[in-house]
């Protein structure tokens, strides 16, 4: 490719979890704006979710040394721990993880839904801020269509388990007539989102509490739930039957004294499911009697066995992504001729339309029948001669020829500086 697509990317498979939060981009706009300007990239592309910090860029030269002391100078980190954490590619290795993504074969949780969604907030947001472009747009356009297909021909999504969705379901398993009891969720983020997502689908009602009563309001009015205030829910924890709780806090949320405190209070058991990184609820509540608590670990574990099936279906999908790959990356090679396609095009029309207008005025033609008819006929006639020798640019350019594409540009006077994206 005369454009280079690159994908420096820092996830769960090469760096844990407090490590990969130390990447975290936290104003995009403004990242956008230098990766732009400094990192030498024409076009890009960031992902973020709790398990990976990806960027996808289009230069016509890469150059990783830049884009990594951008990264730092947008986190804050030295560079040393670029080389340490990121995993680089370029173009058809960028292209097959990209696949990968969207058909759900790189996700922590195989074949989970969720990341479909993130690439597709991704792209809108990049286009939205002009930060991707013409190649960009197309690639993630395509990539995305592809894994939809891929998800739908051979069900490695089905019957999708989420963290999330896997912590409902084993509330639904330990918990008798859970739409009778009450539910709580702590926490307002990614996998708090997933675990309301999955209690909405069910159709039960829920409590939702946060630091401030104003981002508990926010999330409910989008996600379900009734927001309860926080200070509300410390000393009321004998209130509920399940709580699930997913914050960030560095300490512990859901103390030992707390639920034995609650428990006073209740003539029946409680079930905690702690879906935090680091832990916040403290462990020794699994030894109060009627409290079942289970953590991510256990869950993560539960999830794992639910996977087996669609382990089965994983070569598959790669013998896809495989196929589509040569595919996907012959229409970005095709992007490097359109600009001088359509450059001949617009000259060819201007003459032929420059050209039958002296013949009209040297034919003294008036009549608008007549005049259609030598119209189309000047349309036929460049269309048959121009479309051959443009197909086959196309062609060279997608069968990675750069030579006939550069003659070409010779040929036809294409001047690359009037190239727009």
């Amino acid at each position: 490719m005369n454009q280079n697509i690159i994908n420096a990317r820092v996830t769960f498979r090469n760096a844990p979890i407090h490590i990969l939060e130390q990447f975290t981009i936290k104003d995009l706009d403004n990242a956008y704006e230098q990766f732009k300007e400094d990192s030498g990239l024409d076009e890009c592309v960031i992902i973020q979710t709790c398990n990976r910090i990806e960027l996808f860029g289009k230069s016509k030269t890469q150059n990783l040394e830049k884009i990594k002391k951008t990264w730092a100078t947008i986190t804050g980190l030295e560079e040393e721990a670029f080389n340490e954490n990121v995993e680089f590619v370029e173009n058809q290795e960028a292209l097959h993880h990209l696949l990968k993504l969207t058909s759900g074969l790189d996700s922590m949780v195989l074949g989970e839904e969720q990341i479909l969604g993130q690439i597709k907030n991704s792209i809108t947001f990049a286009r939205e801020v002009k930060a991707s472009g013409q190649h960009l747009n197309t690639l993630f356009d395509k990539a995305i269509r592809i894994g939809t297909r891929i998800r739908n021909s051979s069900g490695i999504g089905a019957g999708g388990i989420s963290v999330g969705s896997m912590a409902v379901k084993l509330a639904e398993e330990n918990i008798d007539e859970l739409k009778t009891k009450k539910v709580l969720l702590i926490g307002t983020g990614e996998v708090s989102t997933l675990v309301a997502k999955s209690l909405q689908r069910r159709g039960y009602a829920f409590d939702v509490t946060s630091r401030t009563i104003g981002r508990s309001e926010t999330f409910c009015e989008t996600m379900g739930g009734n927001p309860i205030k926080f200070e509300a829910v410390l000393s009321g924890f004998d209130n509920y039957d399940v709580i699930f709780v997913a914050t960030t806090a560095p300490y512990f949320l859901v103390t030992n004294e707390r639920i034995t405190e609650a428990m006073k209070n209740k003539d029946k058991g409680m079930m905690i499911l702690d879906l935090s990184n680091p832990r916040t609820v403290d462990e020794k509540v699994a030894t109060i009697g009627g409290v079942k608590l289970m953590n991510l670990d256990q869950i993560a574990e539960m999830v794992e066995k639910n996977m087996n099936a669609r382990l089965n279906k994983v070569k598959t999908v790669e013998n896809i992504i495989n196929e589509e790959v040569s595919v996907l990356e012959a229409s970005m090679k095709r992007l490097d001729a359109e600009p001088l396609v359509k450059d001949v095009f617009k000259n060819i029309e201007n003459l032929r339309e420059k050209e039958l207008q002296k013949a009209l005025q040297m034919l003294d033609e008036k009549d608008e029948k007549k005049i259609k008819i030598i119209e189309e006929l000047t349309k036929a006639v460049v269309e048959s001669i121009v479309a051959t020798p443009m197909n086959n640019i196309r062609k060279a350019s997608e069968q990675g020829k750069p030579d006939v594409v550069e003659l070409a540009s010779k040929l036809f006077d294409y001047k690359k500086q009037n190239q727009a994206d």
